[in-house]
């Protein structure tokens, strides 16, 4: 079972512990489900309904949600159960702030030793990403550029920095999902590809102000007044998976 991104649960969960078996496999496809978006923050997860979608017992399906509220993307309240974590205001400007800070130093120690398979992964990912925006899946697309961006943790080969990366991407997903006022949910494919030409050019200078840059766009993309929470159904969410 590969991760929600496509690209190897190894790469995507390093922030919280992994279930075995058929846990592990209603935990990625609930996860995959939360950073693209087809489960809206604050969307309760019944145990129940889950179980049966997945054709799984309560069980079973507890102990993955007690896996995603590791990672922060699901919340577990006393006698209400799951819902997708809803960020507050105040915790979208962290993220993005501590993202503003931590983001542009990795994006400099990625460039100073980056190689021809790093690029080459970077690519892929790129490549991936465009392919849904092109077939009109913004919310895989977002999935993937949040995967860029802890790609070029993974190659900076910082652990500490990696495992904050990762924890920021997948707050940063729910954020966009309450807060974007932009048409376009994804990051801007001119800020992905300045930073592949400094990448290629080993310049961790310009990747630093580069990433700075971005990530400072980002937060201005947020519309940080409260939302409205929004009703959907939660099998009509998941049916894709």
């Amino acid at each position: 079972m590969t991760a929600p991104n496509g690209f190897g649960a190894a790469a995507t969960h390093d922030t919280f512990p992994l279930p075995p078996g058929r846990t592990l496999d209603i935990c990625l496809n609930l996860h995959s489900a939360i950073l693209e978006h087809r489960l809206s923050p604050g969307m309760k997860l019944s145990e129940d309904e889950v179980g049966e979608i997945y054709g799984a017992s309560r069980t079973v399906v507890r102990a993955a949600l007690q896996a995603l509220a590791h990672s922060g993307l699901v919340n577990i309240e006393r006698n209400r159960g799951a819902f997708v974590s809803r960020p507050s205001i105040r915790e979208a400007q962290e993220v993005f702030e501590a993202r503003a800070l931590i983001e542009p130093r990795v994006a400099r120690l990625a460039a100073e030793v980056i190689g021809a398979p790093h690029i080459k992964r970077l690519n892929r990912h790129l490549d991936a990403e465009h392919a849904a925006i092109d077939a009109g899946d913004k919310g895989k697309a977002l999935s993937l550029s949040g995967a860029f961006h802890i790609a070029i943790a993974d190659i900076a080969d910082q652990q500490v920095f990696s495992q904050m990366v990762r924890s920021l991407i997948s707050r940063s997903s729910l954020i966009i999902a309450l807060y974007w006022k932009r048409a376009d949910a994804t990051c801007e494919s001119h800020a992905h590809h300045a930073l592949m030409k400094a990448f290629s050019e080993k310049d961790g200078s310009a990747a630093e102000e580069i990433q700075k840059s971005h990530i400072i766009d980002l937060h201005s993309g947020l519309d940080l007044r409260e939302k409205k929470e929004t009703a959907s159904s939660l099998a009509q969410a998941l049916s894709r998976d």
